[in-house]
């Protein structure tokens, strides 16, 4: 039964943190070798290192990524890139459907020292091997992180947050949260979760049509007990690929957001999702704050109104967080509106172009909010607007047809894409 005071026991919630716990959908190692000889190679090898169930199957990395896209990603994946025409975008695409934490290992047919450097410190990839592969190399260089004693650089873990910040109330800026987690989560089959930081008015919960749990209040009071696996189980599934981290607390009572809890949980959810969406407020509330200097895109929400307009520049001003590249991206929702302003005066006010523009929908937002579906499946102007915006703020991928010469980290590429991309510390 629940304390007197109606609060609930976060171990009640969630088990205390357990690094050698794992989930029990997610299998131990999952390979895709192309022949017969690496299949082998590969299998005894990891015979003698682990005694962990080894599903190996025949296939390259375009079977590993359409596997991945159905299936929970394994704490160890093999593949195999041989005989693929451009091998660094197809682990680029790999690394967009599978978990952020997963350690890839890779067989190739390339002997290169610059394309070895690629794989492993450009991409994230844990190891790489050329073939022929051997029984003794694979237990040599693959065997430690198959028995789970070597892992890839820490600095390389973790997936790319955006906040959504709504300039003024009533923008539409929780409207725009939810279908864009909705596109990486449904749309992209991108691992993603919904974060909804105000524990007491959030809407995002009840837009899809999901209750909200009492794990995200706890853990931002407690957040020396957060891990990933923590804040997983506190958030809700939404669909396969879309968990909602969300509350809905007595408006009259008091929650505690304790010194760190945006960096824990934010750190905890980075190691488990590619994609994490923050609904934040913007209000004079230290975790409103912090989220905004932690993500790593920010993205405002304004309507066509002078009063947007004045707020938008001021929040324009606010300095840029330790791991934001660039401007916060401005997003003109409800364009065409009954006595609004039009784009060009909007443009003309700010000193500056709109990045996206959404147009006013009242029927079918309001439709979809009694629902408690996203716009985008039945609006395609929505749907057309909310695509702008993933352009604007999905992370850049690595293409080989960019590099020329020899394989070098060019000032386009961005490191460790099997951790989504995410700023080293």
């Amino acid at each position: 039964m629940p304390p007197e005071d109606g609060r609930m026991n976060l171990a009640a919630v969630v088990p205390p943190p357990d690094q050698s716990a794992g989930r029990h959908d997610r299998p131990s190692f999952v390979g895709f070798v192309t022949d017969r000889d690496s299949e082998e190679a590969v299998r005894e090898g990891l015979a003698e290192a682990t005694s962990e169930t080894l599903d190996i199957r025949r296939g390259g990395i375009r079977s590993a990524i359409l596997t991945m896209q159905k299936t929970a990603t394994p704490r160890v994946l093999c593949v195999d890139i041989s005989g693929e025409e451009q091998p660094l975008s197809a682990l680029s695409e790999l690394a967009h459907v599978v978990e952020p934490d997963v350690t890839v290992l890779v067989v190739g047919e390339i002997e290169h020292a610059d394309f070895y450097r690629e794989i492993t410190r450009g991409l994230g990839a844990a190891e790489y091997l050329t073939k022929p592969v051997t029984r003794e190399k694979v237990l040599r260089h693959f065997g430690p992180f198959a028995q789970g004693s070597a892992f890839a650089a820490p600095q390389m873990l973790g997936g790319r947050a955006i906040a959504i910040t709504g300039v003024r109330g009533g923008v539409g800026a929780t409207t725009i949260a939810v279908n864009l987690a909705w596109h990486f989560g449904v749309g992209m089959r991108r691992h993603t979760v919904l974060l909804d930081p105000d524990t007491h008015l959030g809407a995002t919960a009840f837009l899809l049509n999901i209750q909200p749990g009492p794990g995200l209040r706890m853990a931002l009071e407690s957040p020396d007990r957060i891990d990933s696996l923590l804040a997983e189980r506190a958030a809700q599934p939404a669909a396969d690929r879309l968990h909602v981290l969300a509350a809905e607390e007595k408006v009259a009572s008091h929650t505690s957001h304790a010194s760190g809890a945006a960096t824990a949980l934010l750190t905890a959810l980075r190691n488990r999702y590619n994609f994490i969406i923050v609904d934040v407020p913007y209000g004079p509330v230290p975790l409103y704050r912090d989220l905004l200097d932690l993500v790593d895109q920010r993205i405002l929400v304004m309507d066509p109104s002078l009063a947007a307009i004045r707020d938008t520049v001021r929040l324009l001003g606010l300095p840029k967080g330790p791991g934001q590249d660039q401007r916060a991206v401005v997003v003109l929702n409800r364009t065409g509106v009954p006595g609004g302003l039009s784009r060009k005066q909007v443009e003309e006010a700010l000193k500056m172009k709109v990045d996206v523009a959404i147009p006013d929908l009242p029927r079918q937002v309001g439709n979809a909010a009694t629902l408690g579906e996203p716009v985008m499946v039945t609006s395609s102007g929505f749907r057309n607007g909310v695509i702008d915006i993933v352009r604007q703020v999905a992370s850049v991928r690595l293409l080989d047809g960019e590099h020329q010469g020899p394989l070098t980290m060019g000032s386009g590429v961005k490191r460790g894409l099997f951790s989504m991309l995410r700023r080293k510390k």
